[in-house]
């Protein structure tokens, strides 16, 4: 018994080890989101100790009025929204001067019609909302979007050549450069402003560090370019006002029916799922849409790709969505404070839309790198629906988590969705898709059981520290026990 071991630990470690030092796409792929995730969780991990401190100096209403402003200029960005970075990537010529150069054009004039959009109209948004800071607020907050814009579009091309350090460099620096201007300002300054400067800073040192680390010197652009750019551009039409409608309705109904306390209370809850699933979603997308546009035109190996990302995913995600359901309320408590702990509900719901969402970016990946993102709109288009037509009777009936209810609900269908036109794009059997399902799903219901009757029986356990302790163990034993049972399977074609 002991020589199988040892042998299994051996044949692990020699795959591993062949993977990571690859040159072939498996191998770029694994050392590249090695560095986007090391840089990504770091960054992560800051933003929420920043969080951490923020909900200890701050009031809930300044985290309620700042959600109120980016999901209301964010919707306006994205009615003109033109996937710049994205078409760069995905094109074959996105490297030549002439495709980067226009590139820069397309972002910059997008994100000036924006801003001035958004200048416009920030006191349309202060009068709906009856609140008179929200006008300068809009406005400093959207500077953010003109130095986004501003981006040099060779940070973009380093993403498309697997040049992933130095996108993790412009990315992830930038944004803990923003995150520690947050913390200072928030010492001096205990009110929304700390927040509104400190997110401007983080684009703003994007911007500034891209130039540094990709120099780009801007051009007059060259028509032919823009075109064939903008013919990826067309099939996004419409895509980011759904994903905005499905990701910010929420925020839009509670922010009129609940006070800006309770508003900044959910959002927090929300955020701090939201905060590793963004985590996850960037450096999938970071990694996946340049890997997948590589074998764009093989579609067996595009499906093995998929369902192995998809795999791992399920082992790890399934688990941590019990782990969250279980432990929220003293997670809420021990990151924010006690009384972050009445919105655990939102925050369980907000878990399992999560991974849904994760699942569902893995296949709207798959369209991109095919250079059909078309394809995503009935999906995201039925979500948005769904939410906009649910969230508002549900906030009624249920109070402030009805408002995730109605996107957890919205996000499954979404998925169905994408799943059934993946199988007609790709040739994608969805047996072997389900597959990955039932082995982390038997794993973690036998643990989250046993877990809930000890919690439901020992007050001692139901304390935030032991009880967040034995939910995260129970957790990595059900990750780890989905793992073995599923690495001993033999594998099926695509």
């Amino acid at each position: 018994m002991a020589i199988k071991l040892s042998l299994f630990r051996k044949k692990i470690a020699e795959n591993l080890k062949a993977l990571i030092h690859g040159e072939g796409l498996k191998g770029r792929v694994l050392q590249g989101g090695a560095w986007l995730g090391a840089a990504s969780f770091f960054e992560q991990a800051i933003r929420f100790s920043r969080n951490m401190l923020l909900t200890r100096l701050l009031a809930p209403e300044a985290f309620g009025a700042m959600a109120i402003v980016n999901s209301a200029t964010t919707l306006l960005q994205t009615t003109v929204d033109v996937g710049a970075r994205e078409a760069l990537i995905q094109n074959p010529k996105g490297g030549e001067d002439s495709h980067v150069n226009a590139a820069w054009w397309m972002a910059i004039g997008r994100a000036s019609l924006i801003y001035s959009l958004i200048y416009v109209s920030a006191p349309l948004i202060s009068r709906f909302y009856g609140n008179t800071e929200l006008t300068a607020l809009a406005r400093i907050v959207t500077l953010s979007i003109l130095f986004d814009g501003a981006i040099s579009p060779r940070a973009y091309i380093a993403m498309k050549e697997m040049r992933f350090r130095k996108w993790a460099t412009v990315n992830n620096g930038g944004g803990i450069l923003g995150v520690m201007v947050t913390v200072i300002l928030s010492l001096f300054m205990r009110d929304v402003w700390a927040l509104a400067i400190g997110f401007c800073s983080e684009n703003a040192a994007r911007c500034v560090l891209s130039y540094v680390v990709c120099p780009y010197r801007p051009r007059l652009p060259n028509s032919e370019a823009i075109r064939d750019l903008l013919k990826f551009s067309r099939g996004l039409f419409g895509l980011a006002l759904f994903n905005l409608l499905f990701s910010r309705a929420d925020i839009f109904v509670l922010g009129k029916l609940y006070s800006a306390a309770e508003l900044g209370l959910y959002s927090m809850a929300v955020y701090l799922i939201q905060t590793p699933a963004g985590f996850l979603i960037n450096v999938m997308n970071q990694t996946l849409l340049p890997a997948l546009s590589r074998v764009q035109n093989d579609n067996a190996r595009m499906n093995r790709i998929l369902l192995q990302v998809t795999s791992v995913t399920l082992l790890i995600g399934l688990p941590a969505v019990v782990f969250v359901i279980l432990c929220g309320r003293s997670l809420l408590i021990l990151a924010y404070g006690q009384r972050y702990g009445a919105v655990s509900a939102a925050l369980g719901f907000a878990c399992c839309g999560a991974l849904f969402n994760v699942l569902n970016n893995q296949i709207t990946m798959a369209f991109y790198a095919k250079g059909l993102p078309q394809l995503h709109r009935r999906s995201v288009a039925t979500m948005a629906v769904v939410v906009v037509v649910l969230v508002y009777p549900f906030a009624k009936a249920f109070g402030l988590w009805g408002g995730q209810l109605a996107c957890l609900i919205a996000v499954i269908i979404g998925y169905l969705l994408q799943i059934e036109r993946i199988r007609k794009v790709t040739g994608l059997k969805i047996s072997l898709y389900c597959n990955g399902f039932p082995i982390p799903l038997f794993t973690s219901a036998a643990i989250a059981v046993p877990w809930f009757l000890i919690t439901r029986y020992s007050h001692a356990v139901r304390q935030p520290v032991p009880n967040i302790a034995i939910g995260l163990a129970a957790g990595l034993l059900a990750c780890g026990l989905a793992g073995a049972i599923r690495f001993r399977q033999p594998k099926e074609a695509a």
